[in-house]
């Protein structure tokens, strides 16, 4: 397939399985802690990755560990523990929505610290997306008034850690194998997320007798193997086929898909939700929309 139209197909399966995620997380924390929930997400990823591809990190420079080892963290190590403990205190779709400032941290990383450069279009579709995302920041605290907002600030220290896995990506890893890249980041995590589930004392015995434990186990399998370890491969390649900003506007449409569950949970969408929704898919266009027609070459004209 077309690479141009292969990152349209890569940014909308993961927009649907990473917008299922903040769900998953909800569904988690119902018998574990939020320490637990990120370890085992990890754990459950690193398992399913190692079993497809542990070969690909022998392929591994040293001067690129430094900068998966960045990837690592930045991408899904501190991510997993900040999500997880954010949704203890802020609703799912609130997580997702406050998620959309990746692509806006993208921008100013990319242009502070690795001098990437970015047109006028995605700075105006940056802000479009973001302005959607607010009104609904709005919106949910309205209806749900009685949550703690500073909880969503780990929500923005995550999304501003994405904004700087994009970043390291593009600049820095753009040449490495996907596999060797996405497996080389949980050989780096597996340790030191298994050691953080030891001390949570997950292995007690008497933490497996209870049945809301096992169903929420059952939950972060799907959300570590999917939501993680396949999707880490889709975003890594993503972003080398496209830009840090493509491949960051996903987070403009995993809020969409997280309502969608929220619906289908029962949750209330009205019209405010669908324009707010709309100005944030508008904004994904503008990103992406090229303002330079390309050049017509004419055509010669038949020899007589």
């Amino acid at each position: 397939m077309d690479q141009n139209k292969l990152k349209w197909v890569y940014l909308f399966l993961l927009s649907i399985i990473w917008g299922s995620s903040f769900i998953l997380i909800k569904k988690g924390l119902v018998g574990l802690t939020p320490i637990q929930l990120g370890s085992l997400r990890i754990l459950f990823s690193s398992i399913f990755l190692f079993c497809i591809g542990f070969k690909f990190v022998f392929r591994l420079t040293k001067v690129q560990w430094k900068w998966v080892a960045i990837s690592a963290f930045c991408g899904v190590f501190a991510p997993a523990y900040l999500f997880a403990f954010a949704q203890t205190e802020i609703d799912s779709n609130i997580a997702g929505i406050l998620n959309s400032l990746v692509p806006l941290f993208t921008i100013l990383i990319g242009f502070v610290i690795f001098k990437i450069r970015f047109k006028g279009n995605q700075l105006v579709g940056v802000t479009l997306g973001l302005i959607g995302a607010i009104l609904l920041i709005f919106q949910g605290a309205r209806i749900n008034p009685d949550q703690n907002y500073f909880y969503a600030l780990l929500v923005v220290l995550a999304s501003f850690l994405y904004a700087t896995n994009a970043n390291v990506i593009k600049s820095k890893l753009q040449d490495v194998s996907v596999m060797a890249m996405s497996v080389g980041s949980f050989v780096l995590m597996v340790i030191p997320a298994l050691g953080i589930l030891i001390y949570s004392g997950f292995f007690d015995h008497s933490t497996f007798e209870q049945p809301k434990v096992v169903n929420s186990l059952a939950y972060v399998a799907i959300l570590g193997v999917v939501g993680t370890g396949i999707t880490i491969m889709v975003f890594n390649r993503l972003i080398q086929i496209s830009t840090p900003v493509f491949s960051t506007s996903v987070t403009y449409l995993t809020p969409i898909v997280g309502i969608l569950w929220g619906v289908l949970d029962g949750e209330y969408f009205g019209v405010f939700h669908f324009i707010a929704t709309g100005i944030i898919l508008f904004g994904v266009y503008v990103v992406n929309f090229n303002r330079y027609k390309k050049r017509k070459i004419p055509r010669p004209h038949p020899v007589d």
